[in-house]
């Protein structure tokens, strides 16, 4: 009987730990411990388990812990109401009859964004967005936004790795990212892919987390970077519709 009762105690223990992260996207292990009120010892080996299972991820530089993928896993075998792929579809739909271009969702997953959602532009000639496309993190309107709305923490660590590419100019790719978190929005003009023009937007969550991208792209020869600009209050519009959903 007292196994039992320490077994159940440890399974509430680690899903309080959990929703930690709730209040934020990473946390130190004294973080941990003063929100829920364990001894560090005794949180160590919680998360020490759950790092095992994939529940959680620690950064060797920081020493601080992240949600990890078996969460992301878990996530998709949520009712269909909850997914923002779904969820986000009549929004995404009006906003390409309004725009008439190709309307896209994104999820950062790591160093990449994964577009889950898409919305094709009803025109004869138009950009297609492939769903389940994983694309760099470093380059284009959506990863722009993705990592200007990310917190500084995040964004040091992206920068740290080896993976991610030296910047011809540093100073200015900062500069980017800090204009873009004033304006609320990112432009792309053959950034990434020849022949496409994009702008991208946060969609943020009642916790003031960003958990997606909304971007709109469509051929260079149709979307001049006016167009771009004019689109952005548009999309900001839409997402801030979309925010109100999750």
């Amino acid at each position: 009987m007292e196994d039992r009762k320490l077994t159940v105690r440890a399974v509430e223990r680690a899903l309080d730990i959990l929703m930690c992260f709730t209040k934020s996207n990473e946390l130190g292990l004294t973080e941990i411990a003063g929100q829920i009120h364990l001894h560090k010892s005794t949180v160590h080996r919680l998360m020490t388990t759950l790092e095992e299972k994939g529940f959680v991820a620690r950064d060797a530089a920081t020493e601080k812990y992240r949600l990890g993928l078996k969460v992301w896993e878990l996530s998709t075998y949520l009712s269909k109401s909850d997914d923002p792929a779904v969820l986000f579809l009549p929004a995404m739909e009006r906003l390409r009859d309004r725009l008439g271009e190709t309307v896209s969702l994104y999820l950062r997953d790591g160093k990449d964004r994964l577009r889950i959602q898409a919305v094709q532009s009803n025109q004869d000639i138009r950009r297609v967005a492939q769903v389940g496309a994983r694309l760099p993190l470093y380059v284009g309107a959506s990863s722009k936004v993705l990592v200007a709305f990310a917190s500084k923490d995040d964004q040091q660590e992206l920068f740290r790795d080896p993976d991610w590419p030296d910047m011809p100019d540093p100073d200015g790719y900062l500069r980017t990212l800090e204009e873009i978190r004033e304006r609320g929005y990112a432009t792309s003009f053959e950034e990434r892919e020849p022949g496409a023009a994009a702008v991208a937007v946060p969609i943020v969550n009642r916790n003031g987390v960003v958990a997606a991208a909304l971007s709109v792209s469509g051929p260079v020869g149709r979307i001049s970077t006016g167009t771009l600009h004019e689109f952005a209050p548009v999309l900001m519009e839409a997402a801030r519709e979309m925010s109100l959903m999750i």
